[in-house]
């Protein structure tokens, strides 16, 4: 299902699409999800829980102040360290509402609060808005560095992907970011 979800997207695959790459019967596809819908969210949940669950457990391992550093590789890792499912993820975020229905509002939302107050906590000065922008901003180059993994080494020669290497390159320039100071009205108006 992951795979085909990926290759063709939510709607253009069928349940028997489904059943018949994985060599079942459909009323089996029937008996443990009911329906396609039920079968998309379970695959969701499957792959995002653990990730959610180390995040998380990362977190609270570094006590009530933790360092800049500390959350963005708590929120990066995660993910970096575990092969993803990049064409499903890239199907989910070239639909904008399904990605904010079926992903963010059921499997995200409560763990981007947590590291919101974090990096509220670890960064003060900062509005939520500006936190906002820049969680957006660190989820955008996860999912960018993640859809070229594959091709990094075709664009230049002697990069490797060394996930724990790509990890600290990443929370070194992800920390630069968020110590940057933030928009003000005052700012906003000088570019107007």
């Amino acid at each position: 299902a992951e795979k085909l979800f990926g290759q063709h997207g939510f709607d253009g695959t069928s349940l028997r699409d489904i059943t018949a790459e994985a060599h079942v019967n459909l009323a089996a596809v029937n008996y443990h999800f009911q329906s396609k819908e039920a079968l998309i969210d379970a695959l969701i949940e499957r792959r995002l829980a653990p990730i959610n669950q180390l995040r998380i457990e990362m977190l609270d391992a570094m006590g009530h102040s933790p360092t800049l550093n500390g959350i963005l590789e708590a929120f990066l890792s995660p993910v970096i360290n575990r092969d993803v499912p990049v064409l499903l993820i890239a199907r989910l975020l070239a639909n904008p509402s399904e990605f904010i229905e079926r992903v963010y509002n059921r499997h995200l939302r409560p763990t981007m609060l947590r590291f919101a107050e974090a990096l509220a906590d670890a960064v003060p000065g900062l509005s939520s808005e500006d936190i906002f922008w820049r969680i957006h901003f660190m989820a955008g180059s996860m999912t960018h560095v993640l859809a070229l993994a594959e091709v990094t080494s075709q664009m230049k020669e002697s990069v490797t992907y060394n996930r724990k290497e790509l990890i600290e390159r990443m929370v070194i320039f992800l920390a630069a970011g968020f110590r940057a100071p933030g928009v003000t009205p005052t700012t906003m108006e000088k570019k107007s």
